[in-house]
């Protein structure tokens, strides 16, 4: 009986179709061997690809927020050199003695009185020259009120740099007062008004 088996055995080893059966065996292991190690390559390249295209888009959105301020520069420094002209020609007096005849028909409207008036001018600057005025005022309490809210107000640029009360006499407040405007450098020198001291108090004045 076990010779009987043995020679089927070496029939069966000798016939082609048993090698093309186990050829074929060979053939599919190496082919999923093939197709398993290509699955992990292909994930992990996949993975490093999709990592670095991730790392690609927050570098340009980092780039995109970084250049969004300078978007339309141009054209924002042109609208403010727009502003700027237009602020200078409707809010710039023209010359010194605007500011002095705003300045006493401002005082004739509220009703105050100014007194030791002086203005001197600062350092020339490139676009402007600063004026300041330092003066005495007096008046009641709404009167006094109602010129420095006029002083703001005006159409002339004016900002009141300070207010001291130098008095007060039954219902007569005296305050001293301290008021800045500007004039083109070329006006400012025009002007004849003597330069402000290095303490910042004008040398020259002009009573009213």
């Amino acid at each position: 009986m076990s010779d009987k088996k043995t020679e089927v055995w070496r029939e069966r080893l000798a016939s082609p179709l048993t090698w093309h059966y186990v050829g074929f065996g060979v053939l599919l292991v190496l082919v999923i061997a093939l197709a398993t190690r290509f699955a992990l390559d292909w994930a992990a390249t996949s993975s490093r690809t999709t990592d670095a295209l991730v790392g690609k888009q927050v570098q340009l959105k980092a780039m995109d927020l970084q250049t969004a301020p300078l978007r339309g520069l141009d054209k924002r420094v042109a609208l403010t050199r727009d502003e700027i002209r237009l602020f200078y020609a409707k809010r710039i007096p023209a010359n010194y003695s605007f500011i002095a005849s705003q300045i006493g028909e401002l005082a004739v409207k509220s009703g105050v009185r100014l007194s030791r008036v002086t203005y001197a001018q600062g350092a020339p600057g490139s676009e402007l020259t600063e004026i300041s005025l330092d003066a005495g005022i007096s008046g009641d309490y709404p009167q006094i009120m109602r010129f420095v809210n006029s002083l703001e107000r005006d159409k002339a640029f004016f900002v009141v740099r300070a207010m001291s009360l130098a008095g007060q006499q039954g219902g007569l407040v005296n305050l001293r007062l301290r008021v800045s405007t500007w004039l083109r450098p070329a006006d400012a020198a025009a002007s004849g008004l003597p330069q402000a001291d290095t303490t910042g108090e004008p040398s020259g004045t002009e009573g009213q």
